[in-house]
């Protein structure tokens, strides 16, 4: 799918997950339902991290474009150190490591860790990736037209603005982990989540997505997982703009009134 799709069912898929903790009476704040929402639809672009015409590989400048290059290369290489007889050989490493669960694992435990043990700052840090990446996926249209320090400038106030209300009592910091010690430890969830969600959506196209490696699936280890192949849509097709994306608005839509409470 394309990154608008992707961000939006990043955000549903939250708001979902907010449905679903309120019914199982672990109601998120508000707070927690607002941030958890955007971290999730920004964490939804980070798997095509390993392709320099991502959105996010351009969302912060030569930084991103950099590290695009590198994640790439150490995709490629996991890709022909790992695979099988039955894996074709390719060129890049698009749709290959940053496309799976383990990857996904291993971001959201490593924000959580950082989010606990590095304070304020870390979480700052974490936030302002995430709005930013939001912003360039929900809002494309004006992110396009806007210079990069705009949606920048953007991002860090929503991210100060957001870190300062989950830092107040009762306000969700320690949603879900309460002990002391564990505040924001949740905030890889989103993360999980996102790039799960990602990987699910991209399952849905025509090339589906390696999201079990490095469990090997017959004679394949980078096995495309998704559904029959008459199921299957290219990328930005009318399948993806005309219903997959009115469904993750209503489905969003729907999901926040049952995390707040309007409808049970």
């Amino acid at each position: 799918m394309m990154g608008p799709a992707h961000s939006l069912s990043g955000a549903a898929a939250w708001l979902v997950a907010g449905a679903v903790a309120a019914a199982a009476g672990h109601p998120m704040p508000w707070p927690t339902l607002v941030v958890g929402a955007l971290i999730c639809a920004g964490a939804a672009l980070a798997p095509d991290l390993d392709h320099k015409a991502a959105t996010i590989s351009r969302a912060f400048g030569p930084f991103s474009r950099a590290l695009c290059g590198i994640i790439d290369g150490i995709a490629h290489a996991a890709y022909k150190a790992t695979r099988k007889k039955g894996d074709p050989r390719r060129s890049g490493g698009h749709r290959t490591l940053t496309h799976t669960w383990l990857w996904a694992a291993f971001l959201g435990c490593g924000c959580s860790a950082a989010a606990v043990f590095g304070g304020c700052w870390a979480v700052l840090g974490i936030l302002f990736v995430h709005m930013v990446l939001a912003v360039e996926g929900l809002l494309w249209r004006q992110a396009r037209v806007s210079s990069d320090v705009l949606v920048w400038l953007l991002g860090a106030s929503s991210a100060w603005v957001l870190a300062d209300a989950l830092d107040d009592p009762g306000n969700g910091k320690d949603w879900l982990f309460t002990q002391p010690g564990q505040h924001y430890m949740w905030i890889g969830m989103p993360i999980v989540l996102g790039a799960l969600v990602h990987c699910l959506g991209d399952a849905l196209t025509v090339s589906g997505c390696p999201i079990l490696w490095p469990i090997p699936v017959g004679r394949k280890r980078w096995y495309p997982v998704g559904p029959p192949k008459f199921m299957r849509f290219r990328a930005g097709s009318w399948v993806e703009v005309k219903v997959l994306t009115p469904v993750f608005f209503v489905l969003g839509g729907a999901s926040a009134l049952g995390a707040l409470g309007v409808i049970g």
